[in-house]
């Protein structure tokens, strides 16, 4: 049996669930808002995700910009700006302002090129392409299935946790 304990390290999960609900949520968003707002709920649902959990998520994309939001019967969310001004760096910076930080992996206060730990270079190496892809990599990107990029939206049919 796997330890759920490391399930939701950031380095070992590369985004958190928060992240993954955010980033299937606005894809959700940008997929569905042509004829109006998606309401949270609708969201929640088709998601499989928490409705008050979702809600939070929601409304912190809209007090960071990425996201607007109507109030009232015909009322939900909409993206603020195109997909394509949206990118996958704006949602986690939102959500966890240092997960695209250079924090060192075995948690040293000083980690640096300068002095290092003893997997620096190693984890460098995999953590500066890592976020070059959710700095460079948009909501239209993953929407329209752009060579290259690593399809992160699973379906509503997701294993829970496991």
């Amino acid at each position: 049996m796997r330890n759920r304990r490391f399930r939701s390290h950031p380095w070992i999960a590369l985004i958190s669930k928060t992240a993954e609900y955010a980033l299937r949520a606005v894809l959700y968003i940008a997929r569905e808002s042509e004829d109006g707002p998606v309401r949270a709920n609708e969201i929640a649902q088709a998601l499989g995700a928490p409705g008050n959990y979702l809600s939070k998520i929601l409304h912190t994309l809209v007090r960071a910009g990425t996201l607007t939001s109507e109030r009232g019967p015909r009322g939900g969310f909409r993206l603020a700006r195109a997909a394509d001004e949206v990118r996958l760096a704006d949602l986690l910076e939102a959500l966890d302002p240092s997960a695209l930080r250079a924090d060192c992996l075995l948690g040293n206060a000083e980690c640096s090129d300068e002095a290092s730990c003893a997997v620096h270079e190693r984890w460098k190496a995999v953590r500066e392409p890592v976020c070059r892809f959710f700095r460079e990599t948009t909501i239209a990107d993953v929407l329209d299935g752009a060579p290259g990029v690593v399809s992160l939206v699973r379906t509503a049919s997701l294993e829970s946790g496991a």
